[in-house]
């Protein structure tokens, strides 16, 4: 079986890639790839994604140097999500936590911090 057989890309051509730490299981993150950056991912063994915002391939890491080195991908069983278990060089969100879900949402409602402590809102 390949993964051109499993694999279903949404109306814009896009799967959803849920980042995961390839030792502790925490989830880092969750983007897109499109073929290309799939593509990229499978070859480079460096996560790459299809920025929505920007409409242009990103390699995560290509500026911040906190790289998603991959270990191991993984298709759900509806073919339309990708998990990426990864080795993250530094931290993987933009405000310098480790994951991108430092918020949690209590039973009320209330959002408060609980990552790195790095983030400030």
């Amino acid at each position: 079986m390949e993964l051109d057989d499993l694999l279903k890309f949404d109306d814009k051509g896009l799967v959803c890639a849920v980042v995961q730490h390839f030792e502790t299981g925490q989830v880092l993150m969750v983007g897109y790839m499109n073929r290309e950056s799939l593509d990229i991912t499978l070859r480079e063994r460096k996560a790459c994604f299809w920025s929505r915002s920007r409409q242009t391939l990103w390699l995560k890491g290509e500026t911040s140097g906190h790289v998603l080195q991959v270990k191991e991908i993984r298709v759900d069983c509806d073919g339309d999500a990708l998990l990426v278990k990864c080795d993250p060089i530094g931290p993987t969100c933009h405000t310098n936590e480790t994951s991108c879900f430092y918020r949690r949402v209590g039973d009320d409602g209330t959002v408060t911090l609980d990552g790195d402590g790095v983030a400030r809102e």
